[in-house]
């Protein structure tokens, strides 16, 4: 089994094993007798028929179908979890118990009990299979934790203690959070934080092209407004992967511009960015028309130039 990664070693090292601490995500636990069929209810992806070899994308929306949160999901026995961004967790966890009263469903900040790293390189893989031993699924379910395996590497959760053990036994020394986010960003992942919770209908930022979107499952929060945008048409943007240079130091409420024959207008916003020095890589999400040879630039900064990379993905729907 190999993972392999493009070479951009201005933004994640590119050693034959690294690792990296994803402080930046948070982890709420759902259980109960009607934990799944609770959550099945409000999200985009089908969870019942998700099985403990799976994880899956997905969306919680509002009733208006704009995102709240994305989130990665998975099963620990009969426990579910949803893995997305701690600033949206703080968002979405109340949005969710709110409704969770009128179920046998308990939801729960686990955050502080897990561990969650980022392994990635030649040689992670080997390293993975000799502590917990053969991966032949996306979702691995080890001793007290679980293994999300991504084309570029794996998500390891672990109980603190055992994640301690670990990265001692494995000699391992965790970097920032950046170097992942900076994989996950090249793999057109569609990471939302707090600054973009509710502005996005889930097709705005390609969730339909990571099966991150069922059409075929029952009612959930905002499910009209999302088969209608499939099955209607009307969505006019989607998410960018783009790369470049900029003097300024970039968040997720910086702003792109594209040239027109008049000058530059805003064309989008940053959802997720990494940053080294003046070079930039993210992605944004843009007017769906965008083309790949589109001049871009940062919004006040007019010494800025961006360059539209190619998804790893499709965006045509069957």
């Amino acid at each position: 089994m190999s993972v392999s990664i493009q070479p951009m070693a201005d933004f994640y090292p590119a050693s034959e094993i690294n690792a990296a601490s994803l402080s930046h995500f948070g982890l709420i636990e759902i259980t109960g007798e009607q934990a799944k069929t609770f959550i099945n209810g409000q999200v985009t992806t089908d969870i019942l028929t998700m099985t403990q070899e799976q994880w899956r994308w997905g969306a919680h929306c509002d009733p208006k179908g704009k995102m709240i949160a994305s989130f990665r999901t998975f099963l620990l026995g009969e426990r579910l979890f949803m893995l997305m961004p701690k600033t949206t967790l703080g968002l979405d966890l109340p949005q969710l118990k709110k409704y969770a009263v009128f179920s046998k469903a308990e939801l729960t900040d686990v955050t502080d009990n897990w561990k969650i790293l980022g392994l990635y390189g030649e040689k992670a893989a080997e390293l993975v299979i000799k502590h917990f031993g053969e991966l032949s699924h996306e979702l691995s379910v080890i001793d007290q934790g679980a293994i999300l395996k991504h084309s570029f590497g794996f998500m390891v959760i672990l109980p603190l203690s055992q994640a301690q053990n670990f990265i001692e036994q494995a000699a391992l020394e965790p970097l920032d959070n950046a170097v992942w986010q900076a994989l996950e960003i090249n793999a057109g992942y569609p990471n939302i934080d707090s600054q973009h919770s509710g502005q996005y209908v889930p097709q705005m930022c390609n969730l339909q092209a990571i099966n991150g979107i069922s059409f075929t499952k029952g009612c959930y929060m905002g499910q009209e407004t999302i088969a209608r945008m499939k099955y209607r048409g009307g969505n006019k943007r989607a998410l960018y992967i783009l790369e470049g240079t900029t003097k300024l130091t970039l968040s997720t409420e910086s702003q792109v511009e594209i040239q027109l024959e008049d000058g530059y207008r805003k064309v989008g916003n940053v959802i997720e960015v990494v940053q080294q020095g003046e070079r930039v890589l993210m992605t944004a999400v843009l007017a769906n028309d965008t083309q790949a040879d589109a001049v871009l630039r940062i919004a006040d900064d007019e010494t800025s130039s961006l360059t539209v990379k190619a998804l790893p993905y499709s965006l045509i729907e069957d």
